[in-house]
């Protein structure tokens, strides 16, 4: 029996749900570059991103950023392969063959480390200075021989010896900006451009949030100022949308046109299903086979691979109630599954990650892989998506504590004693300001604290990102997405069994 036909056998169903519970979550960096260009979902409005007029490409946690930087500065066959595949994609403009794209951060050992940033980059203006030296040392190759020279004392230092750089920089025989300036001639006559890629922009100062704002604004205030003066040299700058908010804006009329021009990571629901459909058409031959009976069409790409048709959320419907049943229970009252899986992944600003979706059908998979009671051709009982939802929301809190929220680790052991929600505000703020002057987590042997310096400001601050949610009669509630990895619970829902990390 093939898993073309509407009846599976219950060994076809095993292997396919142990497919299903490995779809690649979370393997980005360790992927090959063809399981790479395979699961990658290329979002035409995204594309927007490589515009060469856009500078700042915005987006939430888990929106995509990496993977983009990862197909436009590390992998540039994929790159190809999506302007192959989307000819009028501004991806590259007409000099798709003429472009030379570079990582400038993160830089490794050729940028100054934590302890050099906080000891220096002591005001906007010299964080300014730090980015503007950084690309002169990044782009030295480039040069010519007596531009080096006259660089010399400059490049020479380690990255790390930034008081040496800096003080190069303001000598009166360095030019820094002219040698750019020269680059730039050069490149204009050859008809080329350098790209020039910066990534995860929230490790700068390791956790010292002043330090990483100072570094923030000064790479964006750099590249307000010098967007316009190059245009043969030219910056992708990728950046957190809560890091965009509340450090990046600076005021003046260039960085207002720099952030006009800017592109936004969203994902509509159909983008969604269709990134969620690829990747499961892309996993397996008998998978691609098995949303072929679900009456999903894909055009082929040689790299890309199977690339779905979906254009609208409703295509992906099929799928959906292919693999799970069209309910989440007996009937419609226990709701549909094609809207379930969406809404209780959104966080508290109504977005959904990818990386997300992909998890919770993992996670379902793996839970069913050895049960042989769901009738085929259905792979995943609505049960097990539900008790996915808490391995998720434990997932996505765990990984944001040891990645970009170290201080979440601080705000689930403050809530362990308050655990309904939602919360009256006043409440929830003193709360916050009982333990306000306790450690918020460990990030490298050190305490780190909450980004904002008042309990009611860091309240608001988590509902910006997401992590807490605003309700119509103001009371502070807790999306889904966050409700299990915060140890939390709804009043009037079902109690949950205590979890080893309660309190952790």
């Amino acid at each position: 029996m093939t898993v073309t036909s509407k009846r599976l056998s219950k060994q076809d169903c095993v292997d396919l749900r142990l497919q299903l519970a490995d779809l690649g979550y979370g393997q980005a960096e360790a992927e090959t570059p063809e399981s790479f260009a395979r699961r990658l979902h290329p979002v035409p409005e995204h594309l927007r991103a490589l515009d060469p007029n856009v500078v700042l490409v915005v987006g939430p946690r888990g929106s995509g950023k990496s993977a983009l930087f990862k197909a436009s500065f590390e992998d540039r066959d994929v790159a190809d392969a999506i302007t192959e595949w989307m000819p009028r994609a501004t991806i590259l403009g007409s000099q798709a063959n003429s472009s030379e794209w570079r990582r400038a951060y993160p830089a490794g050992t050729d940028f100054p480390d934590t302890q050099a940033l906080a000891k220096w980059a002591d005001s906007d203006e010299t964080a300014k200075k730090i980015w503007h030296a950084m690309l002169v040392r990044h782009l030295a190759d480039r040069f010519e021989p007596q531009q080096r020279e006259a660089l010399k004392s400059m490049l020479q230092p380690s990255a790390v010896s930034v008081g040496e750089i800096l003080a190069a920089y303001d000598g009166p025989e360095t030019s820094p900006t002219a040698a750019l300036d020269e680059l730039e001639q050069r490149l204009q006559r050859e008809d080329s451009r350098i790209y020039l890629g910066y990534d995860e922009l929230d490790t700068l100062g390791g956790f010292d949030w002043a330090v990483m704002a100072r570094m923030v604004r000064g790479l964006v205030a750099f590249w307000s100022d010098y967007s316009r003066r190059w245009r043969r040299i030219r910056a992708k700058v990728f950046l957190r949308s809560d890091l965009f908010r509340r450090h990046a804006g600076m005021g003046t009329a260039d960085f207002a046109k720099l952030a006009a021009k800017r592109a936004e990571l969203a994902w509509s629901d159909a983008a969604l299903l269709a990134m969620l459909v690829k990747r499961i058409a892309n996993t397996s031959g008998r998978l691609a086979a098995y949303c072929k009976s679900a009456r999903i069409r894909f055009d082929e790409h040689r790299v890309l691979g199977l690339i779905p048709e979906i254009k609208e959320a409703r295509k992906a419907y099929p799928l959906l109630e292919r693999l799970s049943g069209e309910f989440m229970g007996a009937g419609k009252k226990k709701g549909f599954v094609r809207n379930w899986v969406l809404a209780h992944l959104r966080d508290g600003n109504d977005r959904v990650s990818p990386r997300t979706l992909v998890r919770l059908i993992e996670q379902a998979a793996g839970k069913e892989a050895v049960n042989l009671a769901v009738g085929a051709p259905r792979l995943i009982h609505p049960t097990a998506l539900r008790q996915a939802l808490d391995d998720v929301s434990d997932n996505h809190v765990t990984q944001g504590i040891s990645d970009e929220w170290p201080w979440l680790a601080g705000v689930r052991e403050r809530l362990t004693g308050n655990r309904l929600v939602p919360w009256v505000r006043k409440e929830l703020v003193d709360l916050f300001d009982a333990g306000w002057a306790g450690a918020w987590g460990r990030y490298g042997g050190r305490d780190v604290r909450p980004p904002v310096d008042q309990p009611a400001d860091f309240v608001d601050y988590l509902i910006d990102l997401g992590v807490f949610r605003r309700r119509s009669d103001e009371r502070i509630d807790v999306p889904d997405l966050y409700l299990s990895g915060l140890n939390l619970r709804r009043k009037g829902g079902v109690r949950r069994r205590p979890r080893a990390n309660a309190g952790a």
